[in-house]
């Protein structure tokens, strides 16, 4: 019996061998390396944008819990109370991010707010009413540090209070 001729020799087998051993190319590691350094700093970038977003996010809750509890408050002034803007509504103060930790020094940003009390204006509500009523506002400034730009952002409430409203009920005529 004669041997049958393989198309795969010695030869072609020690070339296809040679081939395989060999190595990437410079280009080929610059390509991958440059899209795997793409990757990375792009996810680097979405870590800090995404921290960002959250900081921001629990800044304006705070922002809104500051003005609720305001509120709040107002609306169970009695008259009287509400046209002492010298002992009740204070009309500028300051409220920390986080209150527990304001005491040492790192209560986060600081809220300025404002408080406004003012007779509603003209054709807002009948003339007779309308000098029996406030408009209360409560405004919030506070500054946001953006990747090293400060930010200054604005959260402002407003609501009526009426001299024979709920307070009435509460506390009875005063």
């Amino acid at each position: 019996m004669t041997p049958i001729a393989s198309p795969l020799s010695a030869r072609s087998l020690s070339k296809f061998a040679s081939k395989s051993k060999s190595a990437y190319t410079f280009i080929e590691v610059l390509v991958a390396s440059t899209i795997l350094g793409f990757v990375g700093a792009s996810l680097c970038w979405g870590l800090m944008a995404g921290n960002n977003l959250i900081q921001s996010s629990r800044e304006n809750l705070r922002a809104t819990q500051i003005l609720l509890q305001k509120m709040e408050a107002i609306r169970l002034f009695t008259w009287s109370q509400i046209n002492n803007p010298t002992n009740y509504l204070t009309s500028n103060f300051l409220e920390d991010y986080d209150p527990l930790s304001a005491t040492n020094g790192c209560g986060g940003a600081k809220y300025q707010c404002l408080i406004s009390a003012s007779i509603p204006a003209p054709g807002e509500l009948p003339e007779a009413y309308r000098t029996n009523m406030r408009t209360i506002t409560v405004t919030l400034f506070w500054t946001n540090y953006n990747a090293g730009s400060a930010v200054i952002k604005k959260r402002e409430m407003q609501t009526r209070v009426a001299r024979n409203g709920m307070q009435n009920y509460i506390w009875g005529a005063l």
